[in-house]
């Protein structure tokens, strides 16, 4: 009786901590919102915000915008529920940083404006250009979207100690994700709709030193109780999962090899192999990554925020390998799946029971859940706004500017314009987020690289090093590559036919793998081939003048 009557007084202080605190940074961050519309009198300073901001503070805000949900709660909980297998993540959402860094950074800084298609328009016809640009960073972007609200609706359950069963504020634990989806995209609609670029930039900033601060503080309670002895947490890790030391290699989830199925077998591999070319190669097409070079002054300082950015990203996603096995270890795979069924919650069950240990009791559970747990809110909500901002900026300057105004809209439409494209992603996305519930974050992340992998890289190194790429080319590329995505994402386990579906009640699937990349991007490349072949359009001045602006930073805006 005492012991319940103790736990109850936990979680409701946990549930008061949490609710303060999360409320605490939306005030901050909406501060520094209004503070920054104050600032924002130009379209450059909604889109590209004055490209005021240092190297230093781009790379953390680069680092805030990456450093997604699906970093913190996806990737911590696939390593908690699989172990080797989800480090794959980790490793490749870090190496993709060196082909955007190699590839297009710097390029694309110096040749572009405010979003990827004035790369792509340069040097071709705008209109048929940037309408494929335009539906390709919507399509990418609501994918990108889905993942972070989705996070949000797993932690809110967790937060608020609603498991099946129980009820907070009259709400079952669905209703309150429901709930948290439509919250979290209020907010980010006010942030991108009334700061622009400066507002989420700053809070950007913020969020990436409060997450790398959370990460760096469970790692070392993490390795605190294990006495810095990693031999010891891996080996507790493997014995707690249930999995024994399959746990700790290949083979859990990805690329299993399923006895006296050779097919089935293959279809494990290849899934494995179109999971990483996806993820490597996603990054550097990621629209709200890209626009995020245009925000610095200098091609130096877009080479030098990449730097910063690959730093901080890189140590962010060696301490996820301390979180994942810390969770499995210390909270147990049962527990994890218990409260969500995806693994999404692994890292705030971590910091309840690292508080339990290291702060006393229920009480201290109750106060580390709680600062992690508005750390990954704060996580959560920096990435949508970014996301809401790539793509309210491409539906405003990409196709009401140049395509429906034809260049001829003036500065203050085209911003007002930018306004009302966030609300409606913004609808978009929460409505898409309600039904994708079940699925990991991590993976619903690693879909959308796979989408941007196979429709905006092809276009855009075709763009910046193919003298003969055309119009044709670039719409084949864009449409070819999102499109194959796409349509195999819809046939595949993914939406239908299994019980991690988002339709799992339904089975129309017949494409055997989860992640398309390894056919929708080569794909994505033939077809940019096989339209600029096609077509007569050749225009080798134009090229000329877009490489010497890559090159040198000559013209740049």
């Amino acid at each position: 009786m005492l012991t319940d009557l103790a736990a109850e007084a936990g979680s409701s202080t946990a549930r008061n901590l949490t609710i303060t605190l999360f409320l605490v940074f939306v005030a901050i961050t909406l501060a520094i919102t209004i503070w920054a519309s104050r600032q924002t009198k130009t379209a450059t300073d909604f889109y590209a915000g004055g490209r005021s901001f240092s190297g230093f503070q781009n790379g953390m805000a680069i680092g805030g915008d990456y450093m997604s949900a699906a970093s913190f709660l996806g990737i911590a909980g696939i390593i908690a529920l699989y172990g080797y297998d989800g480090f794959l993540y980790s490793i490749g959402f870090l190496v993709a940083w060196l082909v955007a860094l190699l590839l297009v950074a710097e390029l694309l800084r110096n040749s572009g404006r405010y979003t990827m298609a004035d790369v792509l328009a340069f040097r071709m016809r705008q209109r048929p250009v940037r309408t494929a640009a335009a539906v390709s960073t919507i399509t990418v972007s609501i994918f990108y979207l889905l993942a972070q609200m989705v996070g949000a609706g797993a932690l809110v359950a967790l937060l608020l100690g609603i498991k099946p069963g129980t009820t907070f504020l009259g709400m079952d634990a669905d209703t309150a994700k429901v709930a948290t989806i439509i919250m979290v995209g209020a907010l980010m609609i006010i942030y991108v709709t009334v700061g622009g670029m400066k507002g989420t930039t700053y809070v950007q900033i913020v969020k990436a030193f409060l997450l790398m601060a959370g990460a760096l503080v469970m790692t070392l309670l993490v390795l605190a109780k294990y006495k810095f002895n990693l031999s010891d947490l891996l080996g507790d890790a493997a014995a707690t999962s249930g999995k024994g030391n399959a746990f700790l290699e290949p083979g859990l989830r990805y690329g299993v090899e399923v006895a006296g199925n050779a097919t089935q077998t293959f279809y494990n591999k290849m899934d494995l192999l179109s999971l990483g070319i996806a993820l490597v190669l996603g990054t550097a097409g990621l629209p709200h990554i890209l626009i995020r070079f245009y925000t610095v002054p200098t091609a130096k300082a877009a080479r030098k925020s990449v730097l910063w950015a690959i730093g901080i990203i890189g140590t962010f996603y060696l301490l996820t390998l301390a979180l994942g096995f810390g969770a499995a270890a210390l909270v147990g795979g049962k527990d994890i799946v218990a409260q969500d069924k995806a693994g999404n919650t692994a890292a705030p069950q971590l910091a309840e029971a690292l508080g339990k240990d290291f702060l006393g009791g229920d009480l201290g559970g109750a106060t580390l859940l709680a600062i992690i747990a508005a750390v990954a809110f704060a996580t959560i909500l920096a990435v949508v706004a970014g996301l809401t901002l790539a793509s309210s900026s491409s539906l405003a300057h990409d196709f009401y500017a140049n395509v429906v105004k034809k260049g001829q809209a003036s500065e203050r439409q085209e911003v007002r314009v930018a306004r009302l494209s966030a609300l409606v992603i913004g609808a978009v996305s929460i409505a898409l987020s309600i039904y994708a519930q079940s699925l990991n974050v991590a993976f619903l992340v690693a879909l959308a690289f796979a989408v941007a992998a196979s429709g905006n890289l092809p276009a855009i190194l075709y763009s910046l090093f193919w003298k003969r790429f055309n119009t044709s080319g670039a719409v084949w590329a864009i449409y070819g590559g999102l499109l194959s995505a796409v349509f195999l994402v819809f046939f595949s386990p993914v939406v239908s036919g299994a019980p991690t579906s988002m339709f799992p009640d339904h089975d129309w699937q017949w494409f055997p793998l989860s992640n398309p990349g390894i056919l929708s991007i080569p794909f994505g490349f033939l077809c940019g081939w096989i339209g600029t072949v096609i077509s007569k359009e050749h225009d080798e001045e134009k090229y000329a003048e877009l490489e010497v602006r890559a090159l040198t930073g000559a013209g740049a805006h």
